[in-house]
């Protein structure tokens, strides 16, 4: 019986009780002999039928019920998943800023007084759509309401009369590669056995300012020394030579791009250049950072020799992304900057 599906069990069921009922088989012995079952289920099975009729012997399948095996019920459930989404273990006087397995069962316990293994915890959390994952760093300065204020009103004003003069919209940033940074990334290796990369051990860097734009086009420059207003109004303007129109520049509020030089230099240059300063400390906004973290991913500034050395890396790989206009394109796809996509 154990091997048969519900579905077999309950017409075998229904075959016993219908022939003890019609007579072809007069006793419970008789009916296990003909269909193999023992006389005891046979007389479970009649009994049954007698008190409940045919409907006492169907199949009963188990349907799997949302959150089957939970320790929770709905509203504690919920507070907790919301405690999670809303704050840091640290805001609700648990130690930390990232939810761990161990801080989610203190919350549990604190909230429901339900007390879980840190296994349990894991496969709970991954029940209810909760991953581990590497959170995104976001400055405490950072004004929420300036952030709203540039998604909603001043970004899709920039875009639209840039639209309208059929000027270049370009996203601009500038980051530097140091020789003492280590490798990024990890290596596979044996247990125990830390793998070991030779480096160069002398400290020098290149500075990059570079500029992308959302069809697909990259402008950049290196340059050993500082950033400079005179750097970046050098770029500037061979970003509008070669851009060939008028150019509205996006960028952070770095003190160089609010400087007097800077905007003496913008206030002569008004019909070739526009700069727009984003919200403070809110370098998610831009597109162009991903450009940054996809340079610093590839060229390996501890593994180089020089600072000419590593100056000619980085334009080898500049270069290589600017004949990859795809790639270029894929920075302004990511989630926090697709609102950055023109229509």
């Amino acid at each position: 019986m154990r091997r048969l599906t519900p579905v077999a069990q309950e017409d075998l069921r229904l075959r016993v009780v219908a022939a003890l009922e019609s007579g072809r088989v007069r006793t419970y012995g008789q009916a296990a002999e003909v269909f193999g079952v023992s006389e005891r289920s046979v007389g479970t099975w009649w009994r049954a039928f007698k008190t409940g009729g045919r409907q006492a012997l169907l199949a009963v399948v188990a349907q799997p019920r949302t959150g089957m095996g939970e320790l929770l019920d709905a509203s504690a459930r919920g507070a907790v998943l919301e405690a999670m989404r809303d704050y840091t273990p640290a805001d609700i006087g648990l130690s930390g800023v990232l939810w761990t397995r161990v801080s989610v069962k203190a919350l549990i316990k604190l909230v429901c007084g339900v007390a879980m293994t840190e296994q349990g915890v894991g496969k709970w959390l991954r029940r209810h759509g909760f991953t581990p994952q590497r959170p995104a760093r976001r400055s405490y300065r950072q004004q929420p309401a300036q952030v709203r204020a540039w998604l909603d009103e001043e970004y899709p004003a920039i875009a639209a009369r840039a639209r309208r003069e059929k000027a270049e919209l370009v996203w601009a940033d500038q980051c530097g590669l140091r020789s003492d940074t280590a490798p990024p990334g990890r290596s596979w290796a044996p247990a125990g056995h830390t793998p070991t990369v030779r480096v160069n051990g002398r400290r020098f860097r290149v500075n990059i300012m570079s500029a992308v734009a959302s069809r697909g086009a990259l402008w950049f420059t290196v340059f050993p020394g500082k950033f400079t207003a005179k750097v970046f109004t050098i770029f500037l303007d061979r970003l509008a030579r070669q851009a060939g129109r008028k150019v509205h520049v996006i960028a952070d509020r770095h003190p160089v791009h609010r400087s007097k030089a800077v905007r003496a230099w913008l206030d002569e240059n008004a019909e070739r250049v526009e700069l727009h300063l984003m919200p403070g400390y809110s370098p998610e906004l831009n597109p162009d950072e991903l450009l940054n973290a996809d340079l610093k991913h590839h060229v390996h500034a501890a593994r180089a020799a020089s600072a000419d050395d590593l100056a000619r890396e980085t334009r080898r790989f500049l270069h290589r992304r600017q004949r990859q206009s795809r790639l270029v394109c894929g920075y302004f796809r990511a989630r926090h900057v697709r609102y950055t996509i023109e229509e």
